[in-house]
């Protein structure tokens, strides 16, 4: 089998395991905190937590189907180990900015959900002399 085809085959094997597991991590506890961010409300949390989870895979996925043509196809087997390691490399700082990010929009929510809406102040009217 041709060095390139099982670079590929180890890069996408390795990228996809690690953005399922933490996509599963993501949604398994993220789900707290869109409770608390929904006051309570489950069924919106989950849905929202499943939307989130969506929307992670078909970014993730997608940036790893298409980073696949990227860099230089190696040779041998040390181009071939080099050429694996960076490019889940790559996966690895995406999957991390995404996490923050994730964890960033999680922690927004939940505060709101903590804040009860402000309702505006009347101010009184001045008086007539």
């Amino acid at each position: 089998m041709n060095m390139v085809l099982i670079c590929y085959a180890l890069y996408l094997a390795i990228s996809v395991t690690l953005t399922v597991w933490v996509a599963r991590t993501l949604h398994r506890n993220g789900r707290i905190f869109l409770v608390q961010a929904f006051r309570g409300s489950e069924p919106m949390a989950d849905a929202v937590n499943h939307l989130l989870v969506v929307g992670f895979y078909l970014i993730n996925l997608g940036f790893i189907a298409y980073a696949l043509r990227f860099g230089h196809k190696p040779v041998t087997a040390q181009e071939g180990f080099e050429f694996v390691s960076t490019k889940i490399g790559i996966v690895l700082l995406v999957l991390g900015g995404m996490h923050f990010f994730n964890m960033f929009n999680f922690d927004k929510m939940r505060r709101k959900g903590l804040n009860p809406p402000r309702l505006p102040v009347p101010t009184p009217a001045p008086e007539a002399r």
